[in-house]
Formats: structure tokens, C-alpha cells, sequence
């Protein structure tokens, strides 16, 4: 494989040496510092372009320059004003850097490195902060992004930062090393990673301060997550951080800012009832780069692969008088049915059939026209619409499909799922939090189906209606709420609230924070009482995260908005300029003016669109004779021309899908894109299925009717390891077939499969259910039985019957 990152027209490396990562975990925020370490080894003066993914809600709110004793500290300006300063400084001679958000996607960030000397080197640090998501298994999940996969940008779209994503291949070509700091409130239980890290030092004896470091090694090919157990995790919390003495006063860096934390939980009696209505609408990303593999480990599956496994297990697991409908799409898309249709044995079968046929061979990744032809659809009655959506993210135009999900909330939920490295989280999380629902992501070996019938479990849940926040707080202090509305609230999942403490208190350090809303015909209520003596050592980490919640309200406002929007572009960037933190109309400059050097001809700017994964070493060189290039598997894109390099030795699998993607880039260089297509039923793919289900759970949940039951046959025994004339021997006289094949699912499930009852969990109420509709007389003679044939150990008690 050829080498990759900054490239000269030798097709040699690489300013890029290594990257250093320190992160501070301080409870449920993170702040994480990232050195970057440049050295020129050209003859001539260097500008590189860097770009590179961070998470979504970061708040970036440093950026800073170190060239040999020197570091230069940048300043955030208006981003036209740092763009021209930063043209001035380069044309002159002058060394400079300038960090800016990608206008169409906030999860993707530019670094220009500009005007290096020959044989000189520079640190560039960043600096942001961000909260942790908390998991299911209530653990906080910490992702440093390394894949920035290119994203597909439609035809008529403005390309913008996200068109200059490159592609990258093999190792890094760089060492990274990671350490990280954690303290918390409560003791901390142990600390999980999808790398090799350290192991853990405890630096107190209570266990609330611990230190770790990334294993020496480590290829930077992936993301790296890191996963902390505290003690009573899900608890309320709230910090009050203090302001800036020096700043304005009344301004939000003056003020205490307070961070809440809530955990609603439901009433039982209001959760053991889930919905058994609903339109289930499913879409599926059945782009070309969906033919990529999750991982190179055992049993690895491609996305869509992985895909058409929990689209199985999602229509055995919906409640029987639904509706559904499942939507694949690429450069144009495909619905299953022309609408929604009720949920019958009938049309799942219809449904399986075609899943089975679900290939990555459907071009780029437009998202927009599916969802506008699902929101164009009249919702059915006393039916409420549950959006699915699974992607791996490789979308540009994210802002576009944020806002047309918000413009519909009221009509739907939408529960959106990343596949992959790399996918846009911008997209993902947004998509979840514009459409009132919750989003998930799957990478490395993450079995996908857990964390999808999470989301369902989310989606059967009743909605909550009427949410209100008061503030009981002493006299003199008031509160000016930074956060958008509550929109959404599930069992056990976290909602955040910043708040802005306005005024001085005549006495009193105690204050209270009250959520209430309607759930079915239920008030309910949630307290929580905090101190309001600031928290220590937190910096101002929550202030930036509440100014970077702000902004990104302000900039939702202004797409949405008809008027004043000039009112509100000025406020977001007096606040991005006042706090620090990055936005879409600003940008972090720096200059060495103490730096000049003859610079011969115009330094210019590189644009080449490339798609392939990116592994944080896309960068394009750019010097004064006008020449970029880099390197996409196997290939060198140079001033947008293919020429072959060395070969490469590849599998079949990425080869199809690196073809895909050469013939995805031809058909967007193309002045027009082919007009979006709906396919319906009656138009199918290719009839040749793919081999049969080998894992033992998928093979049995593919036998079950939609109403629940099993048949007793030859299929079914055969995923016991079974004859049928066992089966059939062991039956008690007096239950019917069917009786017996449930009861035998149900004594498997539990018996054999207990450690992901997560994904079943909906397969077995539907078979309990089934069971109960009939005339069955005593079972524990049934249930003894099948735990001898089964060879389990299971209780009619257990098995909810």
C-alpha cells in the first residue's frame, strides 16, 4: 500500500509526525487537548490542509501554535475577517493557522498550516470540551473520532468544508499516544476501551481519581472509545460553575453557569404495559459504502450484512396490528410498499423475502428525498409514526436533513443509527434529537441488534407530554435557560438543562430544580435539590459547553428564520467571540508576525474531492508550484486525474466497494444528478439470497409466525440441533403442536440464550402472549419436559407463563 497524508509530487511523506491526546474526565465532561506535531521536509515553504472529525456537541475553545520556543495563541474573529487575515499573513510571508467549522456539518473542522520554513516543525494544540453519552449499561461513553469517512454531497448542493475530506489508507503514518485523567463525585468501578489501554492507576484510595494510558502501538485506524463506570451513575446531579470576574457584567461568562443532569424514571405500573400500536417505517442506507466490513475480527459482517440481520429481528419483534413499511436508498431510493401496511404474517413474509435480497449497490447516500417522501405520506390514526433510520453517515448536506426533521417533529419520532467508523455524528445525533428520539452508534465488533431493540423499547414507550422545568431558587437570583425545551424524556435516559444564575442572593445556598409532565394519564413528577456553591476545578468547562448550547440554538433559529437574521448571525458571534468557543460564522486565527520569508508565487489552495475512509492523515500539500496530490487506495488523485501506483493487494470486498465509490465519484462530478426514483413491490432486485442464517438466535427468531408462535417442523428442531422426531416423541398428549414448538423457543431463549435477552426480549412477550390466547392446560409438566429434551433448566415462573 502506498503511503498516505501530506504528500509532495514524489509521493513523499509528511509534515504530520504524531499526535498527543490528554483528556480530563470530570464527572459526565470531558475536556481534551490534541497536539499535533508538524515538520516540513521540503526544500520550499509549505501550506498543508488538515481535515478532521470531532464530536458533534464539542465546543472548541482553544487553538494555539508552537514553532520552536514560540507559541502563538489564536484568537476567535468573525470567520470572513480571519480568513483574510490569514490570506494577508500567508501572501506576505508570514507564518499562520486557521481552524473553522464546517458550514454544512459541525462535526468536521478545517486546519490551514500555513507558510512553514524548510526543515521547521510546529505543535498545533486544540483544545475542547464535551459531554459524555451516557449507555445503556449506564456507563459514559468517551469517542476520540479517528475515521472521517468523505461524505456525499448531492447534485445542485454548495460543496463546502466536507468536500475536501480525503481518503486515506493502511496505517497512519503518525504515532498518537493518549492519556487520560478521570475524577468524579463518585468512586469510579473500572474504565473499558475498544483498544489496548494501561492498566488502571486508582490515585486515591476512595477510587474517585484514576489515571489510564493508550498501550504503545496502537494504529489509529478506528475510534477510540473509552467507557467509565461510576458508582450510582444515573443519579441527578447538578455543577454550578463560577464566572469570569473580568468579563462584562451580566453577559454569560460573568454569571454562575449551572449543568443539570436528570434521569427520569417512570412509574412501573406505566412501563409494564408497552404500546401495541404504532407505524414502524425502517430506512436503510443501501449505499455502496455500506458493502464495508464493521471489523476484521471473527465472524465479521459488512453494514449491510450487519443490517439485514437486525431488520429480521425488528419485524419479528413488532406488535401484531401495527403498520410498517421499509425504505431502502443510495442516489435514488425504494419503498417495500407504496404505503404503510398492516402487520400480518402475510406481510412480513413479503417484507423477509426482500430483506434477504438487500444489497450495498444503490450509489451515494442521499438521504433528503426518502425522508421527504415518508413525511409527504399521511400519518394513519391512533397509529404514531417511529422513524428508523441506518446509515453509516456519509452525508453532506447534514444541516439540510436536520432541519427538514425538525420542520416534521410533530408528526413523528425518529430513532437514527451510525454503522461504522467514521459516520457523521453531527447527523446521527441530530437526526435523534430534531425528531424527538434517540440516537445509537455501532462500530467495532458492536452487535447492532441490542442497541436497535434498545431504541424500539424507546419508541414503544408512551409519549410524554406537557414537560415543564420551574426553578425554586433564594430571593435575588433568577435563571435564564440556555438549552432548547425538554422535547423528549425515556426511562432511564439523561436530559440536560444549562442554565445562566442571574442576581445575588439575600441568603440562602439551596436551590431546586422541578420537571413535571403527563405520561398517559399520569402527572409525574422529578426533584432535584443542588447546592449553589460552585463546584472546584472545573474551569470553565461548563460555560463553554452552555455557550456552545446556545449557539447552536441561535444557528438553528437563524436556518429557520425569515427575518432578523442578521440580528441573530450578530449574536452568535458576540457570544462566540466573548466565550471562546467555535461556530459556523467564526474561526480560530493565528499569525507569527515575527515570521516572514520570500515566498515564490501565490501559495494556492488544493480542492480534491476523493472518497475512501479517512484515517486523520488527509492531508493535501499545497506550495508555490501549484501542485496537491494524495493517495486513495491504491490509487493517487492528482489535480482530479487518476494514475496508477503500486498494486495493492485487496479482498473482494473492498475492491466491489472501492469500485462503487470510483463510480458514486464519476456519477457526482456529472452537471446532473438522475431524478430520484420510487420502486415499489413490484419492482425487485436480484433473486439470489444470500447463504442461510448461521447464528443459532437469528436462525430460531426467523422461524417465529408474526403472531407469535412457532410451528412445529423440521426447520424448527433442526435449530435445537434436533430431529423433528424428537420434538415430536417428547410431546405431551394433551398440547397441541404449536403449543409445544413456542414453549420449546421460549425454554431455548432462556435457557441458552439468557446473556441477550436484550434482542429477544420482544420475540418472547409476543410468544408468551400467543400462549396465553390459548386453551392450554397445566404446562409444568410441558415445561419439565422441555428442559430434559433441551437440556435447560428453566421455571414456568420464569418464562412469564
Amino acid at each position: 500500500m502506498t503511503n498516505c497524508g501530506l504528500v509532495n509530487e514524489k509521493n513523499e511523506l509528511v509534515p504530520l509526525k504524531s499526535i498527543s491526546v490528554e483528556v480530563r474526565v470530570q464527572d459526565h465532561v470531558s475536556t481534551v487537548s490534541s497536539t499535533l506535531l508538524y515538520v516540513n521536509e521540503e526544500e520550499r515553504p509549505l501550506e498543508a490542509l488538515f481535515v478532521f472529525p470531532l464530536p458533534a456537541d464539542a465546543a472548541v475553545c482553544h487553538f494555539s501554535a508552537k514553532i520552536g520556543e514560540q507559541e502563538i495563541v489564536a484568537e476567535v474573529q468573525d470567520r470572513e475577517t480571519a480568513r483574510d487575515q490569514y490570506d494577508d499573513a500567508v501572501s506576505s510571508g508570514q507564518q499562520a493557522f486557521l481552524l473553522e467549522e464546517s458550514a454544512e456539518s459541525p462535526d468536521v473542522f478545517r486546519l490551514s498550516v500555513g507558510c512553514l520554513s524548510p526543515g521547521q516543525d510546529a505543535a498545533v494544540t486544540i483544545i475542547y470540551v464535551t459531554e459524555l453519552d451516557v449507555q445503556a449499561d449506564h456507563s459514559l461513553r468517551f469517542c476520540l473520532p479517528a475515521v472521517l469517512n468523505p461524505r456525499y454531497t448531492p447534485a445542485g448542493s454548495v460543496a463546502g468544508i466536507v468536500s475536501e475530506i480525503s481518503s486515506g489508507c493502511g496505517a497512519a503514518p503518525y504515532t498518537l499516544t493518549l492519556s487520560v485523567h478521570v475524577s468524579s463525585p463518585k468512586p469510579i468501578s473500572k474504565l473499558e476501551s475498544n483498544c489496548t489501554l494501561d492498566p488502571l492507576v486508582f490515585l486515591r484510595s476512595d477510587h474517585t481519581q484514576a489515571t489510564v494510558n493508550l498501550s504503545p502501538g496502537h494504529m489509529f485506524d478506528k475510534d477510540v472509545e473509552l467507557f467509565l463506570y461510576y458508582q450510582d451513575t444515573h443519579q441527578p446531579s447538578a455543577i454550578v460553575e463560577a464566572g469570569v470576574a473580568t468579563a462584562p457584567s451580566g453577559s454569560l461568562m460573568r454569571d454562575p453557569v449551572v449543568m443539570i443532569s436528570l434521569y427520569p424514571e417512570f412509574p412501573e405500573e406505566v412501563m409494564s404495559s408497552l404500546a401495541t400500536q404504532g407505524e414502524f417505517i425502517f430506512v436503510m442506507d443501501q449505499s455502496g459504502s455500506m458493502g464495508e466490513v464493521l471489523h476484521h475480527g471473527k465472524r465479521a459482517q459488512t453494514h449491510i450484512e450487519s443490517a439485514r440481520d437486525t431488520l429480521l429481528l425488528l419485524l419479528k419483534s413488532l406488535p401484531m396490528g401495527c403498520y410498517f413499511n421499509i425504505y431502502g436508498f443510495g442516489s435514488r431510493f425504494e419503498s417495500f410498499y407504496p404505503e404503510s401496511v398492516e402487520y400480518s404474517q402475510n406481510t412480513m413474509a413479503q417484507a423477509l423475502k426482500r430483506v434477504k435480497k438487500m444489497q450495498a449497490d444503490m450509489g451515494g447516500t442521499e438521504i433528503v428525498q426518502p425522508l421527504k417522501h415518508i413525511y409527504s405520506q399521511p400519518c394513519k390514526p391512533d397509529h404514531p409514526r417511529q422513524l428508523f433510520i441506518f446509515t453509516d453517515g456519509e452525508v453532506g448536506n447534514t444541516k439540510e436533513v436536520l432541519d427538514l426533521v425538525k420542520h416534521h417533529v410533530h408528526s413523528h419520532r425518529c430513532f437514527s443509527f451510525a454503522i461504522g467508523e467514521g459516520a457523521s455524528t453531527a447527523l446521527i445525533t441530530g437526526m435523534a434529537r430534531e425528531g424527538s428520539g434517540h440516537a445509537q452508534f455501532i462500530t467495532g465488533t458492536d452487535r447492532m441488534q441490542p442497541k436497535v431493540m434498545q431504541s424500539l423499547r424507546f419508541a414503544l414507550q408512551p409519549p410524554v407530554f406537557n414537560i415543564s422545568v420551574d426553578w425554586s431558587l433564594p430571593d435575588g437570583i433568577t435563571v435564564d435557560t440556555l438549552s432548547q425545551p425538554i422535547k423528549v424524556l425515556f426511562q432511564g435516559q439523561r436530559a440536560l438543562i444549562y442554565t445562566q444564575l442571574k442576581g445575588e442572593s439575600s441568603g440562602g445556598s439551596e436551590g431546586t430544580v422541578t420537571v413535571k409532565y403527563r405520561l398517559k394519564d399520569q402527572l409525574v413528577t422529578n426533584q432535584l435539590h443542588f447546592c449553589l456553591k460552585p463546584t472546584e476545578e472545573t474551569g470553565l468547562a461548563v460555560h463553554r459547553l452552555a455557550a456552545r448550547t446556545r449557539i447552536r440554538s441561535l444557528e438553528l433559529e437563524e436556518r429557520s428564520c425569515n427575518s432578523d437574521v442578521e440580528d441573530i448571525r450578530r449574536k452568535i458571534m458576540e457570544l462566540s467571540v466573548q466565550a471562546g468557543v467555535s461556530s459556523v460564522h467564526t474561526a480560530f486565527i493565528a499569525v507569527n508576525k515575527d515570521s516572514r520569508q520570500t515566498v515564490k508565487g501565490p501559495l494556492l489552495q488544493g480542492r480534491v474531492q476523493t472518497y475512501g475512509s479517512f484515517d486523520l492523515c488527509g492531508i493535501v500539500m499545497k506550495d508555490s508550484s501549484d501542485r496537491c496530490g494524495i493517495v486513495m487506495k491504491g490509487f493517487r488523485v492528482s489535480e482530479q486525474t487518476f494514475h496508477c501506483c503500486k498494486p495493492t493487494k485487496v479482498t473482494a470486498t473492498r475492491l466491489n466497494g472501492f469500485m462503487t465509490k470510483v463510480q458514486n465519484f464519476f456519477r457526482r462530478g456529472s452537471k446532473t444528478a438522475a431524478a430520484p426514483t420510487v420502486q415499489t413491490n413490484s419492482q425487485s432486485k436480484s433473486d439470489a439470497a444470500p447463504d442461510p442464517q448461521k447464528d443459532p438466535l437469528l436462525q430460531l427468531v426467523s422461524l417465529q409466525k408474526a403472531s407469535g408462535c412457532w410451528d412445529l417442523d423440521a426447520t424448527l428442531a433442526d435449530a435445537f440441533g434436533k430431529t423433528l422426531d424428537e420434538l415430536t416423541n417428547q410431546k405431551p398428549a394433551q398440547v397441541e403442536g404449536s403449543v409445544w414448538a413456542t414453549l420449546l423457543a421460549l425454554i431455548w431463549l432462556y435457557g441458552c440464550k439468557i446473556d441477550q435477552r436484550v434482542e429477544w426480549q420482544f420475540v418472547a412477550m409476543k410468544a408468551v402472549s400467543w400462549i396465553g390466547s390459548q386453551k392450554v392446560g397445566d404446562l409444568s409438566e410441558c415445561v419439565c419436559v422441555g428442559n430434559v429434551l433441551l437440556g435447560c433448566q428453566v421455571t414456568k415462573e420464569t418464562l412469564g407463563i
